[in-house]
């Protein structure tokens, strides 16, 4: 017997923004709402009667039969095919995603249900966009690090050469118009190295290449290695770089913080056309607080929101002359949302700038400071007549670099390759020191090619590992004192005075 409901029921099921359907225990529709015809494109009449198997696609008939006993046998309100894709199917015979909420009903002893069907086509469509975006977005973040891997290795190399050549010919060119042509090009290597560095660094940042890798250290330690660093710049400028002692002990990533500084630093110089600039280091309640300030140019209130901005400079318009790239602020920015440090600017405008951030301290107090060697300035003949096995895979490069090395006194074995390195290793009557590339030929690495030199010549093999990596593999290196890393394109004095370090450890 057909179980209607009242007027003022139907009036109301017939607002309803869901088609609504009643269904009796044997699966015959007994009421349908108007929205069913606006869905399922069937006349009212052509319904009411018929199975509801009628409205889904045909392959879901005898399985939906079974279901429907079982939900009569123990009817409650519950969504049907929680966890499924439920499909229904319109007069013309298209398909379409469905949400159902069976509701029991109970009519003079007879058992019934109300079936509330929504079209979720639209909801399916995003969901499916949304997954497309996030393979599109994964498929890019691979393609970007596969270029930022290419990039930090592929565009380093010319630069790596170059800078190598230029030292070289400076070491045995006199004439003095040829030594200024070599001066101008050591400065755009420099610039070229200094942009290109820049931009990796901050492709590195945004594709989370950069992990954080904390621990308690000396800020002092960071000081003398930017006084060292940045004490000629400053004169050059007329300058005076204040370096407090620092030697407050903090927990945080030593390396990234160095970043950090290190480009405060050199803004600060590169902004400052006379006074000094003030590197210190002073405790702030329960923190740490650092400090770069100088006497510079100043920053007007309105364009302080600007300066982390990338390639945005204080007072200078995209046409004039620049001093740098305006990618220092930037970076700075994006390590210190990676750390979580609180980055605060102060400025006024012809009175200079502070930039300040604050550290957890260590919870153990430092222990004894360590600096590292300086540079020797004099320089010992026994040193540079050692033996250096150089193993780059880069003919250019390893060219330049055995011409270099050549030049300032070394005996050279130049090989591109871990067999040809063992080989070497073998035939050869003494290796005082081994430089090698990170990246070689045929997925091979540097870190293999130490490994083996080691076990045959002594695992206190003196070693500098010459890196343009991005990832954190090299960060991740265990304390070694007898190997030092420097990293693409390689400053070639900087390159000489460590191998003078280790050649007299």
């Amino acid at each position: 017997m057909r179980s209607i409901p009242s007027k003022l029921a139907q009036s109301a099921l017939d607002t309803a923004p869901d088609a609504m359907l009643i269904i009796d225990s044997a699966g015959i529709v007994q009421f349908a709402n108007r929205q069913v015809s606006v869905l399922f494109g069937y006349a009212h009449d052509d319904v009411i009667g018929q199975p509801i198997e009628k409205l889904m696609p045909a392959r879901f008939h005898s399985r939906h039969i079974g279901h429907r006993h079982r939900y009569m046998a123990s009817a409650h309100l519950r969504p049907m095919g929680l966890g499924l894709d439920l499909y229904a199917q319109r007069r013309d015979g298209t398909e379409f995603p469905v949400e159902i909420s069976l509701s029991p009903l109970e009519e003079e002893g007879s058992n019934l249900v109300c079936a509330a069907i929504r079209d979720v086509s639209a909801g399916k469509r995003a969901e499916s966009e949304l997954i497309e975006a996030r393979k599109l977005a994964e498929r890019a973040n691979q393609a970007k690090s596969r270029f930022l891997a290419t990039a930090s290795h592929d565009l380093r190399q010319p630069l790596q050469a170059l800078a190598l050549l230029n030292r070289t010919l400076s070491s045995v060119v006199n004439e003095p118009d040829a030594r200024d042509a070599l001066s101008q090009q050591e400065q755009t290597i420099a610039s070229m190295s200094r942009l290109l560095n820049a931009l990796l660094d901050i492709s590195k940042l945004e594709s989370g290449a950069v992990q954080t890798k904390l621990s308690d250290f000396v800020v002092s330690k960071l000081f003398e290695e930017l006084r060292r660093e940045f004490s000629s710049i400053a004169d050059d400028k007329g300058l005076e770089l204040e370096v407090e002692e620092g030697g407050e002990s903090v927990y945080s990533d030593p390396s990234l913080v160095e970043e950090v500084l290190r480009n405060l630093v050199s803004n600060a110089i590169k902004y400052t056309r006379r006074g000094s600039v003030r590197l210190q280091c002073r405790r702030d309640a329960a923190l740490v607080r650092i400090e770069v300030h100088d006497t510079g140019i100043g920053i007007p209130a309105d364009q302080i929101p600007y300066i982390f901005d990338e390639f945005y400079q204080v007072g200078v318009s995209a046409s004039s002359s620049r001093q740098g790239y305006g990618l220092g602020l930037s970076i700075v920015h994006r390590i210190a949302a990676l750390l979580g440090l609180d980055l605060a600017v102060r400025s006024e405008p012809g009175h200079g700038s502070t930039f300040s951030f604050a550290l957890t301290p260590s919870k153990q107090a430092a222990a004894n400071v360590q600096i590292k060697h300086q540079i020797p300035l004099a320089r010992d003949n026994a040193i540079h007549r050692a033996r250096i096995l150089l193993v780059e895979d880069d003919a250019g490069v390893r060219n330049a670099a055995r011409l270099l090395l050549t030049v300032e006194g070394y005996s050279v074995t130049a090989v591109s390759s871990l067999a040809e390195a063992q080989e070497a290793a073998i035939g050869t009557e003494k290796i005082d020191l081994l430089i090698t590339d990170y990246h070689l030929g045929n997925g091979e690495t540097g870190l293999a090619v130490i490994v083996a030199l080691r076990k045959t010549l002594g695992q206190t093999l003196k070693t500098l590992l010459i890196t343009g990596d991005t990832s954190s593999v090299i960060r991740k290196l265990p304390q070694d004192p007898n190997l030092r890393i420097i990293s693409k394109p390689v400053n070639a004095d900087e390159m000489l005075g460590l191998l003078e370090v280790l050649l007299a450890t």
